[in-house]
C-alpha cells in the first residue's frame, strides 16, 4: 500500500486489523512481515492524526459552546483547525 495514499479512518482500521491477522497467522515469511509492520505503522501514524484532529475539532466546539457557537453559512457550527495555530 503506497504510503502517500490516506485511507478514510474506518479503512485504515479495517487494514490495520487484516494486517494483524496476517502477522498472527505464522505463515509469512520475515521480510513479508517486516513491509506488514511498515504499513501497520503508518497506518498509525494516521490514524492517530485524524482522531487527534477531531478531538481538538470537538475541543473547540465544547469551548464555543461556554461562549457563544459560531454557524457558518451551511448551518454547522464552524471549527478551527488547530494544526494552524
Amino acid at each position: 500500500m503506497a504510503a502517500s495514499v490516506e485511507l478514510p479512518l474506518e479503512k485504515a482500521f479495517e487494514r490495520l486489523e487484516a494486517i494483524l491477522e496476517t502477522m498472527n497467522s505464522g505463515h509469512v515469511s520475515l521480510e513479508e512481515s517486516l513491509k506488514l509492520y511498515e504499513e501497520a505503522d503508518r497506518l498509525i501514524v494516521q490514524c492517530n492524526r485524524t482522531l487527534s484532529s477531531a478531538e481538538k475539532k470537538i475541543e473547540m466546539l465544547m469551548k464555543n459552546r461556554a461562549g457563544e457557537l459560531q454557524i457558518g453559512a451551511d448551518g454547522k457550527p464552524l471549527t478551527q483547525d488547530m494544526s494552524s495555530l
